[in-house]
């Protein structure tokens, strides 16, 4: 089955909203999900819609902005897709995974996707390196430091990390830690 997919962000974009829909009837689709609302905002139309297709179901979107709020997104989707055996139609952009070149094109956009990821994280990496060099980062202050004493003052009264850690409003892993490195220097 053609499953087709329409959204806009707002109310007001009606001439938008029902071009997309022209576009999709036009490719055949037999049923329509359609939802205004915000890609960052929840979109229980596409949720429903993605729960419900099937093995061997196209979705079909105008265009991957309308579809996808992000290439992260955009791949989540395409393994949910793949893991039930149905295909993805970009009209837009003339991809259409159930074909061996748009399924080439999806995973180029897709390790093109990666590539970026994995610079930005490396130029991170570098730039926290040369801040340490310098000393001007010193990472996240320990949550649990400035409480040791009252933490080990607690433990020797018997009482347990999460006991200890709901007192005083730290999660338990913190106590653990906070103890443990509080041990050690003893």
């Amino acid at each position: 089955m053609r499953i087709g997919y329409a959204r806009t962000s707002t109310l007001e974009q009606v001439a938008g909203f029902e071009a997309q829909e022209r576009e999709l009837l036009a490719a055949g689709v037999e049923r329509i999900y359609k939802e205004q609302v915000s890609s960052v905002a929840a979109r229980p139309q596409l949720e429903q819609m993605l729960a419900e297709l099937r093995k061997g179901d196209v979705l079909i979107v105008t265009k991957l902005d309308r579809l996808a709020r992000s290439v992260h997104h955009l791949g989540a989707i395409l393994e949910h897709l793949d893991g039930i055996g149905a295909g993805l139609n970009i009209l837009g952009m003339g991809i259409d995974s159930t074909t061996a070149g748009g399924r080439l094109m999806l995973n180029v956009l897709g390790s093109v996707a990666q590539f970026e990821r994995e610079m930005m994280l490396e130029r991170q990496r570098e730039g926290i390196d040369k801040a340490k060099k310098e000393g001007k980062y010193k990472g996240r202050k320990p949550k649990g430091a400035p409480l040791a004493e009252q933490i080990l003052l607690l433990k020797a009264e018997g009482l347990g990390d999460t006991e200890i850690g709901r007192r005083l409003g730290i999660d338990r892993v913190t106590v653990y830690r906070t103890r443990k490195a509080t041990e050690v220097l003893a």
